[in-house]
């Protein structure tokens, strides 16, 4: 995991729950290739195509609410999302996603300050994003946490940690 992550903002509103993220009936799937592919495709024909192209997922309040499955996280790692800032997010989907090696923040003014298509830049380390000239401030991520990230998720960090 870089130190600056940065991209262009796809942009959704409140709870999006993990059935949107992604359907049930695909959870049989392990692979974000595989995942994202179906990811948010109950929102319509033109999901999750397009999707593709941006870099960072910002979202409202209760992101990730619903059912407690892996997959969501996966599934916007195989869209290429580098990232995910939200007003909040359900608990759940908040570990799978550092588990899965997926960064998130919690940044309410960033979230209410960017459109679709911005440029913003994460810097996890020191608790900002950058929109424009603007800078929000957001909870540091937690050493132990970046470490994870920085694996590329708990099973990775685990195995790179082992000892016998």
């Amino acid at each position: 995991m870089n130190k600056l992550i940065e991209g262009r903002v796809f942009k959704f509103g409140d709870n999006i729950n993990s059935d949107i993220i992604i359907p049930g009936r695909y959870l049989i799937h392990i692979d974000p290739d595989t995942l994202a592919a179906h990811a948010f495709e109950v929102l319509g024909d033109d999901y999750p195509e397009r999707l593709r192209g941006f870099d960072i997922l910002a979202a409202g309040r209760n992101f990730g609410c619903g059912s407690a499955r892996e997959q969501a996280a996966t599934a916007l790692i195989g869209l290429g999302f580098r990232a995910v800032v939200a007003v909040s997010f359900a608990r759940t989907f908040y570990r799978n996603a550092i588990n899965a090696g997926l960064p998130i923040a919690e940044c309410p003014a960033l979230v209410e300050a960017v459109s679709e298509g911005d440029a913003v830049s994460i810097d996890l380390e020191a608790g900002a994003a950058r929109a424009g000239d603007a800078v929000y401030e957001f909870p540091r991520v937690p050493g132990s946490v970046r470490r994870i990230l920085e694996a590329g998720g708990l099973a990775a960090y685990l195995k790179a940690h082992h000892r016998e």
